[in-house]
């Protein structure tokens, strides 16, 4: 619990002997994160308080051939609501469809920040559209870098 709650998803891995994820069902949401240009994914879970919280890049499992790139957020909302239960919202960087009542796979890779309160609807979805760039450049960094290495691997 000590390495989610530092995100350490490198020593979670070595721990746990693979990595962390939350499964659960998708279900309908306010749709909001629609409204907001943003579908998500809103999954069901069993934990009622995970270890870790926050903006997080991911991968999904159980919707496609291949796990899919994400951004989840993984908290209580504070934008848009004072008090709830926690809650993981997924928007999959380049995926449209419809998932819901599928059961999926979150694979938690690298933390983003801690989840924030901000001003309005405008500001959160420009922290939304900052968190997908940046989840973009890690699942680009990580490709160039496995890339490289299979080729010299090759050769």
């Amino acid at each position: 619990r000590d390495a989610l709650a530092r995100a350490d998803f490198a020593q979670v891995r070595e721990l746990l002997g693979r990595a962390y994820m939350i499964s659960g069902h998708v279900g309908h949401g306010l749709k909001l994160g629609r409204e907001l240009g943003f579908p998500t994914l809103n999954l069901r879970f069993a934990h009622r308080r995970p270890a870790l919280s926050g903006i997080f890049v991911v991968r999904v499992h159980g919707i496609a051939g291949a796990p899919l790139p994400a951004v989840a957020s993984l908290g209580l909302r504070p934008t848009v609501q004072e008090a709830g239960r926690m809650l993981l919202e997924v928007h999959l960087l380049d995926w449209q469809g419809d998932a819901y009542g599928k059961l999926v796979s979150v694979e938690f890779l690298h933390k983003l920040r801690d989840e924030a309160k901000y001003d309005g609807l405008e500001s959160l979805a420009r922290a939304i559209a900052r968190d997908c760039e940046d989840a973009r450049a890690y699942f680009h960094a990580a490709f160039q870098s496995t890339r490289r290495q299979t080729t010299r691997d090759r050769i």
